[in-house]
């Protein structure tokens, strides 16, 4: 019979206390229990600063109650060129919300890259995440968040 890791949510077998995927102490929970990746467009629909920060909290509402691990926000990158309100704030809503520890961790898409220690680590402990789109490509329109 197979479980779904709870860290990564990767298929590991009954009876092994340490995942071969992330090496994380085995909390075992039933397949099917909830996607481990999810991704949201933020910006969909030209919203507001104020409405996007609404969506941002629905949705990681949403993504906890359905056990996600790791939830791909894409905010854009703002029409200036220069970076846009709306990823500024967003960003900054995370890191707070990481700092009052209701989050685990915030990753910028130019973070994202298995060319650096952190980026690493992330796919290592999240093995599906190497599927993911925008790995390796700088993509500063986007931000991940662990859970």
């Amino acid at each position: 019979m197979e479980f779904l890791c709870d860290v990564c949510g990767n298929e590991v077998d009954l009876g092994i206390s340490r995942c071969p995927f992330c090496e994380s102490t085995i909390e075992l929970s039933a397949p099917g229990k909830g996607l481990p990746h999810r991704t949201v467009k933020l910006k969909r629909g030209m919203p507001t600063v104020e409405q996007a920060l609404g969506r941002l909290e629905r949705e990681l509402e949403q993504a906890k109650l359905e056990g996600c691990r790791v939830l791909t926000l894409i905010h854009g990158y703002g029409s200036s060129g220069r970076g846009g309100v709306i990823r500024e704030k967003i960003q900054e809503r995370l890191q707070f919300l990481k700092y009052r520890g209701e989050i685990n961790d915030v990753f910028v898409g130019e973070q994202f890259s298995t060319g650096n220690g952190p980026g690493r680590n992330l796919v290592r402990r999240f093995p599906f995440l190497r599927q993911h789109r925008d790995l390796n490509k700088g993509n500063k329109g986007i931000t991940l968040v662990i859970f």
